[in-house]
């Protein structure tokens, strides 16, 4: 445990020109005695710490004290700091480590490059989940982190859609997190498939599993690219056709499934004299389907199917209703 102390107090030193006791035993989580007793033990190991006396004192490393990562220019350096999702990390259970880590890159930073992850800090932040959602963290997630680090088979109970629970042993690939929901990639029997990590019940390791031998032409971010495409298009089960007004084809995309809208815009024909566009367009459902275009008001009008029609048609003499009663 003091070990680490020690290099963590060494690493600070590198990446600052001085810091003061005080400052230190905030880092560290201890007492400015034992910063003292640190710097003094680090001193005879023949760590050229030094200690300036006095209400500006503080301690700095002497002697051109430091390694530097030659080659690495400013813009390289400011997206280092960027390649990290802090809330992801924590989820994982991996904050110290990336902490650690980017601590260790800062000590090692040329002067001229130390303040790099505070100018990216200052300027770029991922909030990865949705707006209007409280995102939760699975309970079992840094367990399957740790599975994918160390390529270790693991033993699940799922719950699948329609609630059921199944017993999988997987190869965990890879962790994705899209809109605030964690999902796992994995190989099971052969072929690769994907999971919600908060759909898991249990995670285990099968009993003498060791480790698996990852397929190394796997690719995570092409995979998942191409499994998410598929999945839109696969919940796009139902076609409805609508007319819409100019400022209905320009919002329609941001209603509904956007790559099907503007797809269904791009085939559709040319607006009528009354300015009208005809789409056909698909969706996941009519239930859906009327959720998502009631937005769309009076720029909007169902044409088929039938039922959807008379929906909007009921819904809107109702609003009507409404509003000649006040």
């Amino acid at each position: 445990m003091r070990a680490a102390r020690l290099i963590k107090m060494v690493l600070l030193l590198q990446s600052r020109p001085s810091m003061t006791g005080a400052e230190l035993a905030r880092e560290l989580e201890v007492s400015e005695r034992t910063v003292t007793r640190d710097a003094l033990a680090l001193s005879e190991a023949g760590v050229p710490v030094y200690a300036d006396r006095g209400r500006a004192g503080g301690y700095r490393l002497v002697g051109g004290y430091r390694t530097g990562l030659t080659g690495l220019g400013r813009s390289e350096a400011e997206a280092l700091f960027l390649s990290g999702l802090p809330g992801a990390l924590r989820e994982m259970g991996l904050a110290d480590a990336a902490s650690a880590a980017r601590l260790k890159v800062s000590a090692a930073l040329l002067p001229s490059l130390s303040d790099a992850s505070r100018s990216a800090a200052q300027r770029f932040h991922l909030d990865a989940p949705g707006w209007y959602q409280e995102p939760k963290t699975p309970p079992l997630l840094p367990t399957v982190a740790e599975a994918v680090w160390d390529d270790r088979p693991v033993a699940v109970v799922y719950r699948n859609r329609k609630g059921v629970e199944v017993r999988r042993e997987l190869e965990p690939y890879g962790l994705v997190l899209k809109a605030g929901v964690w999902y796992l990639c994995a190989r099971v029997a052969g072929s690769f498939r994907v999971y919600r990590i908060d759909r898991f019940e249990s995670v285990d390791e099968p009993p003498d599993s060791g480790v698996f031998v990852r397929d190394e032409a796997f690719d995570l971010p092409e995979f998942w690219a191409e499994r998410a495409t598929q999945f839109a298009r696969s919940i796009l089960r139902t076609e409805i056709v609508v007319r819409l007004t100019e400022q209905g084809v320009h919002r329609l995309p941001y209603v509904t499934d956007r790559a099907a809208a503007r797809e269904a815009l791009a085939v559709s024909a040319p607006a009528d004299r009354e300015g009208w566009t005809t789409v056909r367009l698909p969706v996941e459902s009519p239930d859906v389907a009327y959720a998502q275009l009631f937005a769309l008001g009076p720029d909007m009008e169902v044409l088929e199917p039938v039922e959807l029609r008379e929906r909007f048609a009921t819904a809107a003499r109702r609003t009507a209703d409404l509003y000649d009663r006040s």
